[in-house]
């Protein structure tokens, strides 16, 4: 059985659950919100997809992850580890980046002159994901 490929799976699915539940998270508040003021939707609908470029940086570390291994660069196992540990910071960022863009959107929905400061939380915590993303990069290199 050949398990050289379940490192590069990993970091995709776990990056793509987290941007399910972070986009998610935040689309449900945008709707809720939406529904009782007039302006802003679009703002709201952006914030809502912060969250989706976790699956975007698994994506990508998932074809060089699988590319190492077939060459012979990167041994299956450490790609067993880098896909977990990756993986799982991708999928907390991308949830927690969710829930901040859900409190900074129904924050918004009160004062609407602050949603341009709830942007920050998003980038602190995106912050994290671009860091894993980025050691990453470098240990398979």
């Amino acid at each position: 059985m050949d398990f050289s490929m379940v490192g590069p799976a990993l970091v995709l699915g776990l990056g793509c659950i987290g941007s399910a539940l972070g986009c998610g998270i935040a689309g449900m508040a945008s709707h809720a919100v939406m529904s009782r003021v007039e302006e802003n939707h679009g703002t709201f609908i952006g914030m809502s997809a912060v969250a989706s470029s976790q699956s975007i940086y698994g994506f990508v570390l998932m074809i060089l992850m699988s590319n190492n291994i077939k060459a012979g660069v990167l041994p299956p196992l450490s790609g067993i580890g880098i896909g977990i540990a990756v993986g799982f910071a991708l999928l907390f960022s991308a949830l927690y980046q969710g829930k901040c863009a859900a409190s900074g959107i129904q924050a918004s929905a009160k004062t609407p002159a602050i949603i341009g400061k709830c942007f920050v939380a998003l980038g602190i915590v995106e912050s994290f994901a671009l860091f894993a993303f980025v050691f990453a990069l470098l240990i398979i290199g």
